[in-house]
């Protein structure tokens, strides 16, 4: 029983061996060859810019707000507003303080989508190029080192410069 099961483990090591053999494998970098992409960088930077525009909003919001509450607390220490007039008053203030708040996530979440909007058409195009590369030049597997799962290989498997020379790079 050993005897057999010694055997078909060898048999396993020694096909996996061979069918191993046969692929040809490559891997590349994405996340260097995504930071040399000058359109990615254009985009990158149009998704900032939108960012700070939908910041500067809110935090000209939360001033607008400030001023808001202190106006109020000056009105209520000197005593020029009623206390029915100050409870509704504050109902105001607190429900434009809802509204700020459904901006702040309203505005991540039209960054999400202007970057995909954005970046989509060129995380593609690189898969694109990617994949004509593997097609190209025969690899089976192509690995994304940036990924950190790579632990050694050999640098003639590296295929940025093929896949950098597809985009034009």
């Amino acid at each position: 029983m050993k005897y057999l099961l010694k055997s078909l483990l060898l048999i396993t090591i020694v096909s996996f061996t061979f069918s191993a053999s046969a692929q040809k494998f490559g891997y590349i970098n994405t996340q260097e060859l995504i930071s040399q992409v000058p359109s990615v960088k254009e985009a990158n930077s149009n998704i900032e810019t939108y960012r700070k525009q939908l910041q500067g909003k809110y935090e000209n919001m939360i001033k607008s707000l400030q001023t808001k509450y202190q106006g109020l607390e000056q009105k209520q220490a000197s005593g020029d507003i009623s206390p029915k007039q100050l409870e509704a008053e504050a109902l105001k203030l607190k429900e434009e303080e809802k509204k700020i708040a459904e901006f702040e996530q309203s505005s991540q979440q039209k960054i999400v989508e202007k970057s995909e909007l954005l970046l989509k058409p060129l995380r593609d195009q690189i898969q694109k190029a990617i994949d004509d590369v593997a097609s190209e030049n025969g690899f089976d597997y192509i690995f994304d080192a940036s990924l950190g799962l790579i632990l050694y290989a050999d640098d003639t498997a590296d295929v940025s410069t093929l896949v950098k020379t597809k985009l034009g790079l």
